[in-house]
């Protein structure tokens, strides 16, 4: 059974994607501006040759229609010959114009490309040494975050314990009642605290790149199984009817069972939360090749399409108002899905309930 590490996309690689994107747009938007004005250059340049051309043209016919009758055909030659020179001198000169144009422009533009070079691996430079303070503060925090969760899972544990025995040792009078229903509601803050726990843990670790699974190839039912046992019981509580469907006798996959569990458990909830009593949440797995796919579906208010991918956000919440949890279930859903190599979305119309999915690597056809 090997255990490994998800290579999510880290912010930093978004950051690396976006200053690529912007470089390439500034190079792009700067060559065609200076295309631009080389164009035009070069017209302002044509249209002044032009011009040119045609008054000197122009001179020379009214010289030559004022001199025609009084020149000899030798004289002509003469004069054709002249003009010639001068054309071919003037050719030239044109020509070396030209040379030293582009020459000028060729420094121009190595001379521009050495100084965005130095400026860009001044910008990288920087980049880098705010990227190590960066990973460096972040192992800080990972391992401050470690030593802080196990000693509060620690007194966590000790203090549901002491509820434990309050409840064992309870008498069976009215006090006793009391100090029973007292020690029920501290397990289930203590339980609530070490979920919450459990949850900045995982977020920290899906930032950092490194949220660890351990897949395994097993068959999907079971997880089903596990899942609906686990939530029938508070679906019905909150009057609503949890119904499961498997599409197939057998329906293997690799996968961390106790974190696609936790996937499961993150979507249940939610919908159990956001259905109105009465309503209908219908968990479903299928096989859709080449994976398995999950999905579940209630008949809540639903979303609208603006909000199905925002959903997935940190910290995100349906109503602002509501402080039932830190809006981190459905980014840690997110985390564990693509660290298995799958991918988890949304569907959703207003007014006509929710369905969330998710799929697994579904197992070769051999190994099933």
């Amino acid at each position: 059974m090997a255990t490994q590490d998800a290579k999510p996309k880290l912010p930093r690689a978004h950051t690396d994607e976006g200053l690529r994107t912007e470089r390439e747009k500034s190079d792009q938007e700067y060559a065609q501006r200076q295309s631009a004005i080389e164009d035009g250059s070069d017209a302002a340049i044509d249209k002044a040759r032009e011009q040119a051309d045609e008054a000197l043209q122009a001179a020379r016919d009214t010289a030559d229609a004022r001199e025609a009758r009084n020149k000899a055909p030798m004289e002509r030659e003469s004069l054709d010959q002249e003009r010639a020179h001068e054309d071919a001198t003037l050719q030239g000169e044109r020509d070396t114009a030209d040379a030293e144009l582009r020459d000028e422009r060729e420094e121009r533009m190595l001379a521009l490309a050495a100084l965005l070079y130095l400026e860009r691996a001044e910008t990288d430079l920087r980049l880098s040494g705010e990227r190590a303070y960066s990973d460096e503060a972040l192992a800080t925090r990972d391992h401050f975050m470690g030593m802080v969760s196990h000693d509060l899972r620690t007194l966590l544990g000790g203090i549901a314990l002491q509820a434990a025995l309050l409840k064992r040792d309870a008498t069976e009078d009215e006090a006793g009642r009391k100090a029973t229903q007292a020690a029920d509601k501290i397990q289930r803050f203590t339980a609530r605290m070490n979920r919450l726990i459990g949850d900045l843990v995982d977020v920290a670790s899906i930032e950092a790149g490194h949220i660890r699974v351990t897949p395994a190839l097993q068959d999907t039912t079971a997880l089903v199984k596990d899942s609906f046992e686990a939530f029938q019981p508070l679906a019905a509580a909150h009057g609503l009817t949890l119904d499961v469907e498997v599409r197939g006798n057998t329906l293997m996959a690799k996968f961390d069972h106790e974190r696609v569990l936790q996937v499961l458990a993150n979507l249940l909830s939610n919908a159990i939360k956001f259905t109105p009593g009465g309503g209908r949440i219908s968990l479903r797995v299928e096989r859709v090749d080449p994976d398995v796919r999950f999905s579940v579906a209630d008949t809540g208010p639903g979303l609208p399409s603006h909000q199905l991918e925002v959903v997935f956000d940190r910290f995100w919440q349906a109503r602002s108002e509501d402080r039932r949890g830190l809006g981190l279930g459905l980014y840690i859903s997110r985390g564990i899905v693509e660290a298995h190599g799958g991918r988890i979305w949304a569907e959703s119309k207003p007014d006509q309930g929710s369905t969330f999915l998710f799929t697994l690597p579904g197992a070769p056809a051999s190994a099933t």
